[in-house]
Order: structure tokens, then C-alpha cells, then sequence
């Protein structure tokens, strides 16, 4: 979350912010709030001064009525400063929420616009392939060649889920280890996580536990949820730890499945693997100083451009506009990888990498020992680097050849052991 003060101090800012961002937040009370909890808080110390010298004045020699008097005064502070913190206990979780809803600031080149229409192009590698015959969407070619079964998924688990089958089992495991290995290359420290996290984890992330927008599965009676990515518990991992500077950064990948309600999410685009309740991601996650975050962006946003690059799928970079950041972002890229079965062919996202500063890690309290002595909150930047039913989606779909068979990228070959996945021999 910001920082109450700079909310006040910038109250003009934070507010066009908002609007920018197509997000509803009230940062006047916010204000109001944090002003009234200084006066409380000021209060307080105010009448604990006042309780300490009456406590000293009592300890001299006095008659005793004016004993009585003091004894009578203390009561009365005493008495005054429950009434204050009871008003605290009662303005502190006011403040909290109302503050948890306003959105991090944007970084001053973000696009301004309302729908992810108005994100800006600002790469693209890569040409999209130029097919001799019609090209089938991977749905089609995946249940043809036996790689899929969306049917029995939804028997057994309900709609958006699948079993995958045969080669499409190699075929996620070799992105998998084809990702982590780029990963290793450039220094991550990997992680298999766990599945579940406390709610108020995910809160710090800034995932929404409950109500009808969440995105995640709570379990009933545990405060915990599944996790919808591992971004929550690599960013969880240090939380209400104060992290040595001179080991920063640190860099961390992790490999988890996702799972996601979806809500409201329905038509042609979420047809097939693009939006599922459950998939394998690779995520790579940062904590830094506030000097080295612009600069660990760029390089998460490149590490992402290789992997793909490396798997030969065209795709473009835009520069994400502020209605379509998500609350914790000051600024994200997404790379869209050509899709031909999407809508006759289309840019459909694959991966996203957001510098978040240090929004998550007020909330987690997430802190380093800065060269002054001061415990200052690090900056915590996240990377898509491999969500692994979009890239076999693209892969599927980009790879395909005429007789209905995919070719695997050159790549993966080491990792699958095979190179082309053709019809099962009946």
C-alpha cells in the first residue's frame, strides 16, 4: 500500500491516479482517517506523560489527602487512555482498509487509457507465420492427436479443467525445465512452493481472498487459499524480515501450479488453454533496493523476450496503460505471442512483468538496513517467465503442419526427446 503521509501530502496526485487507473478508492478518508489516528495516537502520549508524572509526583512524602487527589488523578488518565486506544482499535482497521484500496502510483510513461486496447506496442520480434493451408486453433489439434481431454476434465473437475495426455505430458515438463535452465543461467535461486497461502499473504500481494471479483479459492475454515500464483508465495517468503542490502538483490524462481476462479472471465478468448482454473507457471520474483528496480525491470522483461525468443514464437511488447495495471504495479509489460487460431489470428498475452516498488512490501514488511542505519522497505518486482498451457497454446498453434502435426521446437527437442508429434497409429 502507499504510505499514509505521502497520501495527504499528495492527495491531488494519488486522486488522478485513481482515475487513470478506471479504480474506485476514496482517498479523502484516507486522509481523514490518518489525521484523526495522529490526533489519537498524539493524545495518547500526551496522557501517558501526564500518568508518568503523576506516578513520580506520588512518590514523595505528602499528607494524605493530597495523596487521595493524586491517586484519584491517576484513576482518571488511566481511565482517559482506554478510551483513546479503544478509539485507535477502532480507527487502525478503518485506516488499513481504506488504504488497501488505493492503487500504487504509476510511473510517469505509463499510457494513460481505460481498456487494455490502449497499451502500447513498443517491440515486436518476430513474423507472424504465413500458412498454405487453414490453420486449426490448438483445441482441434490437440484433441486430434490425443494431447487433451477438455470432455473428462469437466466430468471429473468441472468446466476449465483438462487432463493432458501422451506427448503434451513431455511437452509441459520440457518448458518447465527449458525455462528453468535460461533461469539458472542468469542467476535465480529456484523454488518449488507450496500451494497454499495464509489470506493475509495474499492480501499483502494484493490478491482479493473474498467476495464475488476474487480470483482465488479460499479454503473454508483453514484463512488460507490456493494460490493463483507463486508470485504470492516467493513474495511471501520474507515476509516481516528486515534483509541484509549487500545480498541484493535477491532473485527467485518459482515453479507452481496456479489455480484461478475466473470470475467473469467467458468468451472466445478464454476458449481452450488460454484461461483455465488450473496450469503450471514458472515465476520469477525480485526483492531489491528502491536504485535497482527500473533497471531489474528491464531485465525481466528481456529474460522473458529470450525465452521466447528461444522457442521461436513471434510476439510483440506493450507497454501496459494505467486501466489495465493491476492495483500493486507501477509499471508492467506483457508479451503477446502470435496466436493463429485466435479469432483468425491475434496477439494473445503469455507472459506480464510488473515493478511493484514498494506497495507489497509495506503490506508484508519486507525491509533492508539501508547505509544510514534506517530500515527501509525494498522495492518487489515479479515476471511471468514461462505460464505453461499459453506457451503450448502458441507453440501448438505456431508449429502446426498441414497433415494436423506439430512440430516441437528446436529448443525443447533435448528436454521432450522427440521432435514432431504426428497422429496415434490406430
Amino acid at each position: 500500500m502507499l504510505d499514509y503521509k505521502f497520501i495527504k501530502e499528495n492527495l491531488a496526485a494519488v486522486k488522478e491516479n485513481i482515475k487513470n487507473r478506471n479504480m474506485t478508492a476514496d482517498a479523502d478518508i484516507v486522509v481523514e482517517l490518518y489525521d484523526k489516528r495522529t490526533a489519537l495516537v498524539t493524545k495518547r502520549q500526551d496522557l501517558q506523560q501526564q500518568r508518568n508524572q503523576n506516578a513520580a509526583s506520588m512518590k514523595g512524602k505528602m499528607e494524605a489527602d493530597q495523596r487521595a487527589k493524586l491517586v484519584e488523578e491517576g484513576k482518571r488518565i488511566k481511565e482517559e487512555i482506554a478510551a483513546v486506544e479503544k478509539e485507535l482499535e477502532a480507527v487502525e482497521p478503518e485506516l488499513e482498509e481504506a488504504a488497501r484500496k488505493i492503487p500504487n502510483m504509476c510511473n510517469p510513461a505509463v499510457p494513460i487509457g481505460k481498456l487494455d486496447t490502449e497499451n502500447l506496442e513498443v517491440k515486436k520480434v518476430g513474423t507472424p507465420r504465413k500458412f498454405d493451408f487453414e490453420p486449426r486453433d490448438h483445441v482441434q489439434l490437440m484433441e486430434e492427436l490425443d494431447l487433451i481431454d477438455f470432455e473428462r476434465g469437466t466430468k471429473v473437475s468441472g468446466q476449465k479443467f483438462y487432463y493432458l495426455k501422451n506427448e503434451a505430458v513431455f511437452l509441459e515438463q520440457a518448458l518447465i525445465m527449458y525455462t528453468l535452465n535460461v533461469l539458472r543461467k542468469h542467476g535465480f535461486t529456484p523454488f518449488i512452493t507450496p500451494d497454499v497461502a495464509k489470506q493475509e499473504i495474499l492480501k499483502g500481494i494484493g490478491f482479493n481472498p473474498r467476495g464475488n471479483e476474487s480470483n482465488v479459492y479460499c479454503i473454508e475454515e483453514e484463512g488460507t487459499c490456493l494460490v493463483a500464483t507463486a508470485e504470492i508465495t516467493l513474495g511471501g517468503y520474507h515476509s516481516e524480515e528486515i534483509l541484509d542490502k549487500s545480498k541484493l538483490p535477491l532473485m527467485y524462481c518459482g515453479l507452481s501450479h496456479c489455480f484461478r476462479r475466473e470470475a467473469g472471465a467467458a468468451g472466445q478468448f478464454s476458449k481452450g488453454l488460454y484461461r483455465v482454473h488450473q496450469f503450471d507457471k514458472v515465476e520469477m520474483f525480485v526483492y531489491c533496493t528502491p536504485e535497482q528496480s527500473d533497471e531489474l525491470h528491464e531485465k525481466l522483461r528481456l529474460i522473458e523476450e529470450e525465452i521466447f525468443t528461444g522457442l521461436g514464437l513471434p510476439f510483440h511488447v506493450v507497454d501496459t496503460c494505467t486501466g489495465d495495471l493491476g492495483a500493486p504495479a507501477y509499471r508492467k509489460w506483457d508479451l503477446e505471442a502470435w496466436m493463429p487460431g485466435r479469432n483468425g489470428g491475434e496477439y494473445g498475452e503469455v507472459t506480464s512483468t510488473s515493478n511493484c516498488t514498494d506497495y507489497q512490501s509495506r503490506r508484508l514488511n519486507v525491509r533492508y538496513k539501508d547505509d544510514d542505519g534506517k530500515n527501509k522497505y525494498v522495492h518487489m518486482l515479479n515476471g511471468t517467465a514461462v505460464a505453461v498451457g499459453r506457451a503450448m497454446l502458441a507453440i501448438v498453434e505456431n508449429y502446426q503442419n498441414e497433415d494436423g502435426s506439430i512440430t516441437i521446437p528446436e529448443a525443447l527437442v533435448p528436454f521432450c526427446g522427440f521432435d514432431k508429434i504426428g497422429p496415434k497409429k490406430q
